[in-house]
């Protein structure tokens, strides 16, 4: 059969049924869609925790209190001993290949701003956090030494909590208030965004001296960030601040560390694991959806053969070679699943992009995730297609035309 005639008999058998063909179309374009979508939001999941991780920098370890319990930055009251400014100040001076050394308190506290209420993360940090951890300022200025070292009652405010508080207002001067003491307003983080762990714009900043006279008590941090002046130091670093602590603590055994160290490039190794497992499992849910279009398929193209079966005992009684037949059903069946490969890899992009424009997530279509959907696609229409063609070629002439 020439290429030609095989074009005009799929098209006609296709358009002579458009409901059904249309509905079966419709199968795989929802499967094709699903797949694309769902890796799309895999892949824009890892790369906005690639991207939070990242900002960090890939020379950063963080000692957490307690053995890595609570959540990061809070005071762990656990068992132990908890980490101090000492402990910092220790790390600072004995461990010279450490180039920043930042003690962070943390708490979850409700700020008041007149009539307005809301809770947000006060970080208690020095001077160097932003630079460690690429805060940049829109109005006023981060919080200096001396704020630091006066225990001054001072705030930065991250952009969410800038908008939430004062809306479109200035905020420089005015006044908050954390428990029962007011904070002034000193200056307002740059949007920065976050994804995965944290949001930067949802956080308040103050001095750590004043955090911990005024909401904790006590000379206690919830963790240690140290940076090394080169990543390739990260794995040195690590082991001399793991020495120092247990010395300092008075553990022998650092099984039984009442202290944890978080390696950033070993956090992000593991945090891509996760995700792309995630991004497998959304991918393979999506992935049903695709073998329930194909099996549409196969239903679509037996009831054709059956259909048309009297139509097959002719051409095989004039001639027609059993490839013949074959070619038919088979491209009639690889052009219902391409048809649906191309629309739905059309309508996987634009719900990828209206779901990223809706500001629920990040989505990030890959050409892998296209080329792998238009591939499977392919694939489901020879393979679902094929037995209903085999059938059809088999049919005996006679019995075919006898067929009522």
């Amino acid at each position: 059969m020439k290429i030609i005639d095989l074009y005009h008999e799929t098209r006609t058998s296709l358009l002579s049924n458009m409901t059904r063909t249309g509905l079966t179309i419709l199968g795989i374009v929802i499967g094709i869609a699903s797949v694309i979508v769902m890796l799309a939001v895999g892949q824009g999941a890892q790369d906005s925790i690639n991207s939070t991780i990242n900002s960090l920098g890939s020379n950063v370890i963080t000692i957490r209190s307690g053995g890595g319990t609570g959540r990061p930055g809070e005071v762990n009251s656990g068992a132990g001993l908890p980490l101090t400014i000492d402990d910092a100040l220790a790390i600072r001076d004995k461990v010279l290949i450490a180039k920043e050394v930042l003690p962070i308190v943390q708490t979850s506290q409700q700020i008041v701003s007149g009539s307005v209420n809301s809770k947000s993360a006060v970080l208690g940090i020095t001077p160097n956090y932003a630079d460690v951890n690429n805060i940049k300022i829109d109005e006023g200025t981060f919080i200096t030494e001396a704020q630091n070292r006066s225990f001054s009652k001072v705030v930065v405010l991250g952009a969410t909590v800038k908008d939430n508080l004062f809306g479109t207002d200035n905020a420089i001067g005015k006044q908050i208030k954390i428990k029962t003491n007011s904070y002034i307003v000193v200056g307002v983080a740059l949007a920065k965004g976050g994804g995965g762990f944290s949001n930067p714009d949802e956080n308040i900043y103050m001095p750590l001296t004043t955090e911990m006279q005024y909401l904790t008590g006590g000379n206690n941090v919830g963790n240690i960030v140290v940076t090394a002046a080169k990543s390739e130091d990260l794995a040195q670093l690590q082991e001399e601040v793991t020495t120092l602590m247990l010395k300092r603590h008075k553990i022998e055994d650092k099984t039984q560390a009442d202290f944890r160290i978080i390696n950033q490039a070993e956090l992000l190794s593991t945090a891509s694991s996760i995700t792309s497992i995630f991004t497998i499992l959304l991918g393979s849910v999506a992935g049903i959806s695709l073998v329930v279009g194909g099996i549409g398929i196969m239903n679509m193209m037996l009831t054709t053969v059956r259909e048309r079966t009297k139509e097959i005992g002719l051409r095989k009684a004039i001639g027609a070679q059993k490839k013949d037949i074959q070619s038919q059903f088979l491209a009639e069946a690889v052009v219902i699943t391409m048809t649906g490969g191309i629309i739905g890899i059309i309508l996987g992009y634009l719900l990828s992009a209206l779901i990223t424009y809706s500001g629920l997530i990040t989505t990030s279509v890959s050409t892998f995730s296209v080329l792998l959907s238009f591939t499977v696609s392919a694939v489901i229409g020879i393979v679902f297609g094929y037995y209903p063609a085999k059938k059809a070629s088999e049919l005996n002439p006679i019995d075919a035309l006898r067929y009522e």
